[in-house]
C-alpha cells in the first residue's frame, strides 16, 4: 500500500483514541523491537502546547531572542526546537524527513490520525468511537476483546494485552515493507 509520504524507511502510525494506551504499549513494545534489531524512530504528536526547555537557562534565552532553530547538544544528547507560529497542525512530511539522516529501520508515528500511512488502531471498548477501526489506511488492530466492527480481509485483529504478538506483527509488516519499491 502506497502513502502519500514518499519516504526512504517504513512509516507506521499508531493510532487511537486518548486513553487508550498508546504510549504504554509503546513503551513496552520498542524494547522488543529493538531486542529483535530494529532502529526505531518515534515522532509523537501533542495536542496542546508544549516546552522542553526551562526559562533562565541559556538555550531558552537564544531561543526567545529569536534563533531559528535552536539546537542544544550534549555528549549524551541534543534536542533541536523550532517555533512554528501560525502553523494549525505539524507537517507529518517534514518531520519524516528529520528522521532521514538517522536511518531508522521503522518509524513509528503516534497520533496522526488524519493522515495517509499504515496504521496499527489501538482500540479499548468504551473509549472513544469505533469508527477509527474502519481507516483505510488500518494494517491491523489491537483490542482487548472482539473487534467493534468487522475488519476487512487483509486487516490483522491483534490482542492488546499481547505485547509479543503486537512485536511480531509489526517485526512481520516492517519485513514486508522492505521487499516494496515506495512507501
Amino acid at each position: 500500500m502506497r502513502t502519500l509520504i514518499d519516504s526512504p524507511f517504513p512509516v507506521l502510525g499508531v493510532a487511537a483514541w486518548s486513553g487508550t494506551g498508546k504510549t504504554t504499549l509503546l513503551a513496552q513494545l520498542l524494547p522488543r523491537l529493538r531486542a529483535d534489531g530494529l532502529v526505531v524512530g518515534v515522532i509523537k504528536h501533542a495536542h496542546h502546547s508544549f516546552d522542553i526547555d526551562k526559562p533562565g537557562k541559556d538555550s531558552y534565552q537564544l531561543r526567545q531572542a529569536g534563533a531559528a532553530p535552536m539546537l542544544i547538544a550534549s555528549r549524551q544528547r541534543f534536542a533541536l526546537m523550532q517555533e512554528t507560529p501560525g502553523q494549525e497542525e505539524p507537517d507529518l512530511s517534514q518531520l519524516l524527513a528529520l528522521m532521514t539522516p538517522h536511518r531508522p529501520d521503522l518509524v513509528i508515528v503516534e497520533g496522526f490520525k488524519a493522515w495517509p500511512i499504515p496504521k496499527l488502531v489501538l482500540y479499548r471498548e468504551g473509549i472513544g468511537d469505533s469508527a477509527i477501526v474502519s481507516d483505510e489506511w488500518v494494517q491491523a488492530v489491537a483490542t482487548n476483546g472482539p473487534s467493534p466492527v468487522v475488519l476487512g480481509a487483509t486487516v490483522v485483529h491483534l490482542n492488546l494485552d499481547d505485547i509479543e504478538a503486537v512485536a511480531q506483527w509489526v517485526i512481520g509488516w516492517v519485513n514486508d515493507q522492505s521487499h516494496t519499491v515506495a512507501f
